[in-house]
């Protein structure tokens, strides 16, 4: 068993974060060219999702578990959110 090297895990750490930056700025497009509301329902709900992974890679290159309590507690959050603009979509299209 070889040495960890932990600048190469929190290389690779901050590069997944930035690819999740990428693909949050690619479902922002998504959300301002959506055609239709629930087109942007799921790119809200897709970026809240990659949000609360980023959170949590940032935690743990960061080695701050305040990151993922607030990733919790944002992905609660945002699940209550999408659920209940998924219900107004519902009923008022």
């Amino acid at each position: 068993m070889g040495e960890v090297d932990w600048r190469m895990i929190s290389a690779g750490l901050f590069l997944a974060a930035g690819a999740l930056a990428v693909l949050i700025i690619v479902c922002l497009i998504r959300l301002l060219l959506g055609p239709t509301a629930p087109d942007r329902m799921v790119a809200v709900d897709t970026i809240n999702t990659q949000v609360v992974a980023s959170l949590v890679v940032l935690g743990v290159a960061f080695s701050e578990t305040v990151f993922i309590d607030v990733a919790i507690v944002y992905a609660m959050l945002a699940f209550v959110s999408t659920l209940y603009v998924s219900k107004y979509l519902e009923d008022n299209p």
